[in-house]
Order: structure tokens, then sequence, then C-alpha cells
């Protein structure tokens, strides 16, 4: 196939993007199906965290007569973002891999697994160490004259605010070699701007993290931070292997044929 065959127009790249996002959908839906069969169950999941550090005899509650409903179809709707994941990344993979190298394109499943555990890390990291501190931080303010009556409609908000965000934070190295890959950034360009993604760092765990004391903000911060190290070293080894093997190339161009 030559050059101007592989190259791909705008319209063909937006063709390819409508047909990622379709089947990216479809198994959302699909997945959201198949929760709604267990809203209860799922429900008590995401619930947990809190339940177990309310007081004896509290249980959340709700203001407006549809809100379990719609909580309900809220906690169903992201249960089958996570369930369906692992396509949705496949999906992500298929529509960049036209602008890699051949031999990156063979890199699919490393993508899929890495991106897809990341991701949840991300999610399990909020549920079992950000919640527990964040929410006993909000409970240690109720006293015999003030108790808490959560509605489960802003704690859902906040829990799945929370897993999205913390699950992405830890896409963060994957963010940072797929930029690469297609020639946005390089591992020189990052290294200049650590500095900068210290701060930008801090003002994202400022502004996600639910308590405003600066050990739940470095629980956000930190991971970035470590992610984004490890994001400039694995692409400075892709950048490295990419030079060795145009190097070698040329020496295979340039060899006189016996």
């Amino acid at each position: 196939m030559s050059e101007d065959e592989s190259r791909m127009s705008f319209l063909d790249h937006l063709e390819e993007l409508r047909k990622r996002l379709i089947r990216s959908v479809i198994a959302i839906v699909v997945g959201f199906l198949v929760c709604v069969a267990f809203s209860e169950h799922l429900f008590s999941f995401w619930a947990a965290p809190i339940i177990k550090l309310l007081p004896k005899d509290s249980s959340l509650v709700f203001t407006g007569l549809p809100d379990p409903f719609f909580v309900y179809l809220k906690v169903d709707f992201v249960t089958a973002f996570f369930l369906a994941l692992p396509l949705i990344m496949y999906q992500i993979w298929l529509f960049i891999a036209p602008g890699l190298l051949e031999k990156e394109r063979k890199l699919a499943v490393p993508f899929v697994f890495a991106a897809t555990v990341l991701f949840f890390l991300g999610a399990i990291f909020a549920y079992f160490i950000v919640f527990p501190a964040a929410f006993k931080f909000f409970l240690g303010y109720s006293t015999p004259e003030l108790k808490p009556m959560i509605a489960i409609r802003e704690y859902v908000s906040l829990v799945m605010l929370l897993m999205l965000s913390f699950g992405l934070v830890f896409e963060t190295p994957i963010i940072i070699v797929f930029l690469g890959l297609l020639g946005i950034v390089d591992s020189a360009f990052l290294k200049k701007g650590r500095r900068y993604f210290v701060v930008l760092a801090f003002i994202i765990g400022a502004i996600l993290s639910p308590t405003p004391d600066i050990i739940n903000q470095s629980l956000m911060a930190i991971p970035m931070l470590l992610f984004y190290e490890t994001g400039i070293f694995i692409l400075s080894l892709i950048e490295k292997k990419r030079e060795r093997d145009a190097k070698l190339q040329e020496t295979e161009t340039d060899k006189p044929d016996e």
C-alpha cells in the first residue's frame, strides 16, 4: 500500500470516529441492560463506603420521590461503562492505530490490558483509600445536635465523580505515551514542562478532592506525578527504539546490492 493510499482524509477520520463511538455506545447499552437487573445490589456496593461509617441506625435518605429511580439508573450506567471499558479501549486503539508505525500497531492487546487495569486501579484506589479518609473527615463534624442525613443523589454523584477522576488520573502514562506516538509531544518537551505539571497536579487535586486538607489532595496529586514520570520514561524508551529502527532501516537502504 502506498503512502497516499494509507493516508486517511479528514472525512475518513470522522467516519472512523463515528464507527468507534457507535460500537462503544452499543457496548455500554448492553452492559446497562444487564446492570438494570441488579440495580439494588449495585447500589449497595456503591453505598458501602459511607454506610460503614454512618452512626448506628442511620441510613442514606432521598429528598425527592424520583431520586431513587434516577440514582439507580445512574449507578447502572456508570457500572456498565466500567464493564464495557475493555471494548471502549480497544475502539480507541483502532481509531489511533492508522497513525502508528507498523510494529506499534501490534500492541493492541498490551494497550487494552494496561489501560483497563490502570483505570480500574484508579477506581479501586478511590473506593478503598480515598473514600474512607474523606468520609471520616466529613462525618467528624457531626455532633449530638448535628446528625448526618446524606441524600443518595449527592452521594452517588460524588463517588462516581471521584472514581472516574481517579481512573483518568491513573491513565496518565497511557495518555502520555499515545500523545508521543502520535507526535504531539516528546519526552524532552515533557521533561521541560515537569515543574508546570507539578503545579497542575496539585490544582487538579484541590479541585477534585472531596476535602480541603492537603493530605486528601495529595492522594490525587502524588499518583498523577508518579504516573507522569512513568509516562516520560516509557516514551523515552519508545523514542530510542524508533531511532534505532530508523538508523537500521537507513543502513539497509544504503547497503549496495550484491
